[in-house]
């Protein structure tokens, strides 16, 4: 029979299609190979973007020059761009703001590498540390209301270029998902005094046969009303609001956490496209004991249609707990292997670089 399951943080119903149970060789979707062509994100190629904002180079170098590990630079065709004009009208039922905002591109590798599970956990916290950096940078405007760091992988999931990146949006206004968790979340906490995913988090421990990953201080789970067939969730055990707050150790612990269970899902979904998006309290909330940042990591092996747009329901064909135990059951020789695989791109790259000093 199915199930009629609400998402406590978002309020959102989800059915749960028991009876069209499936095994992950039904979601096989794939991403395709590489498209070849030119990359403008490759190494060499620094001037076919717009001028880097940022760059992790270890050996230095000039800017928009090789010898970089991360680099950080505008959309080419940004959504929102910083110095638009500032202004709030309403007067009627429609309401506009002036487009005052960020767009930048994370590429995060100089590589022609297609997922972040190429690259070596230590090469993927920079990259963590890289988005953390620049959400500090955006959140000292104060026209910014709110920054998204999201990554599209594979072109079913909007990745318009296939060279492994991130993108970050700084937006004026709160958008409408982010402020419905944080009014729930401020409505548990007032009835509770308590923060809504801590107690979450608690029981699904309890319960266990959601949980993929407990370790270095975060939890990876299969949330109870998952909206996609292997929906994730990626928390931190202790209470945190703000992602821009981590230090040095617990980003390099998120980016093996986040390393390993992307490297499950592709082990178990044969490298399918995916989404993964961070949650965090917005820039003016401060000290947001009612809110738990977090990580949202969606395959897109399923399709949203008529009745989802219709209704603002999700059918999910896939029970999270068997979604959480497929995953657990990806053997840990397939994730050495993919490990070994990194590791010899980072020797390479590391190689190159050298070469290049010596040059």
């Amino acid at each position: 029979m199915a199930e009629v399951r609400q998402d406590a943080v978002s309020g959102r119903w989800v059915i749960i299609a028991t009876e069209r149970a499936a095994r992950p060789h039904d979601f096989h979707v794939g991403r395709g190979g590489p498209r070849g062509g030119f990359c403008p994100f490759c190494e060499g190629n620094e001037d076919r973007t717009p001028p880097e904002i940022a760059a992790v180079r270890p050996a230095g170098g000039r800017p928009n020059g090789p010898g970089w590990q991360v680099r950080v630079v505008p959309n080419k065709f940004p959504a929102l761009q910083p110095g638009a004009e500032g202004y709030d009208r309403g007067g009627s039922i429609h309401r506009v703001v002036g487009g005052h905002g960020a767009h930048e591109v994370i590429i995060e590798s100089p590589e022609h590498l297609l997922s972040p599970v190429q690259l070596s956990p230590e090469r993927f916290a920079l990259v963590m540390r890289t988005c953390r950096d620049r959400y500090r940078a955006l959140i000292e405007d104060e026209r910014i209301s709110y920054v998204l760091v999201f990554k599209n992988v594979g072109e079913r999931a909007g990745a318009s270029i296939e060279h492994t990146h991130s993108q970050l949006i700084a937006v004026p206004v709160m958008p409408k998902r982010v402020a419905e968790e944080m009014r729930r979340c401020e409505a548990f906490y007032r009835d509770e005094s308590e923060c809504l995913f801590c107690s979450m988090l608690a029981e699904e421990l309890d319960v266990g046969e959601r949980i993929v990953a407990d370790c270095e201080g975060y939890v990876v789970l299969s949330p109870y009303a998952a909206r996609f067939p292997f929906e994730l969730w990626v928390l931190p055990k202790e209470h945190h609001w703000h992602f821009h707050e981590l230090d040095a150790a617990q980003i390099g612990a998120l980016a093996r956490v986040l390393h390993e269970v992307l490297a499950r899902l592709e082990a178990c979904l044969r490298e399918p496209p995916f989404n993964y998006l961070i949650h965090t309290a917005p820039v003016s909330d401060g000290e947001a004991e009612h809110y738990h940042w977090h990580i949202e990591v969606i395959p897109r092996v399923t399709h949203v249609a008529g009745f989802e747009w219709g209704t603002g329901f999700y059918i999910n064909p896939m029970e999270p707990e068997a979604a959480a135990r497929h995953l657990r059951e990806v053997s840990d020789e397939e994730l050495r292997n993919r490990n070994a695989a990194a590791l010899a791109v980072e020797t390479t790259s590391v190689e190159s670089l050298a070469g290049k000093e010596q040059l």
